[in-house]
Order: C-alpha cells, then sequence, then structure tokens
C-alpha cells in the first residue's frame, strides 16, 4: 500500500461519499493481490432491464471463426 500511495496511484480520504473496500489477498510466492469490493456501489448503480440473449444467438455468429477469445471476471 505504502508503494501504491508514493507513487499516487491511491491516496487516504476522509468521510468518502462512496466507498469500494480494498482488500489486499496473499497470492503464492509471497506475493499480494489487490481487490475491490464493488458490492454497495453496484446496489447504487441504476440496473439496465434487457432480456439475455439465447444461446443460438450467441453461437450462430461465431460459427465459422478460427479464433476465439473467453474472459471470466469472477
Amino acid at each position: 500500500m505504502d508503494k501504491l500511495m508514493a507513487a499516487g496511484h491511491i491516496e487516504e480520504i476522509q468521510f468518502p461519499k462512496w466507498l469500494s473496500n480494498v482488500v489486499l489477498v496473499p497470492k503464492p510466492r509471497g506475493k499480494w493481490r489487490m481487490c475491490i469490493d464493488f458490492r454497495d456501489l453496484n446496489k447504487a448503480c441504476p440496473k439496465d432491464f434487457y432480456p439475455l440473449p439465447r444461446i443460438d444467438q450467441l453461437v450462430d455468429p461465431i460459427s465459422g471463426c478460427e479464433l476465439l477469445s473467453m474472459m471470466d471476471t469472477s
């Protein structure tokens, strides 16, 4: 945290209007992963109400592709 503060990437604030808590999680080999809890912020954001696409609407357009990339945001 001290390095991030010294580099100007993060700063300490008092009485924030919105707060997303930072949690440091130990990684293998002694390193740390910085995780941010956005649950409270997500509750305050307006929701987009639109139907989820059907699986065929997702699969058909990519059926002829040679390369497919996926991302997991869990």
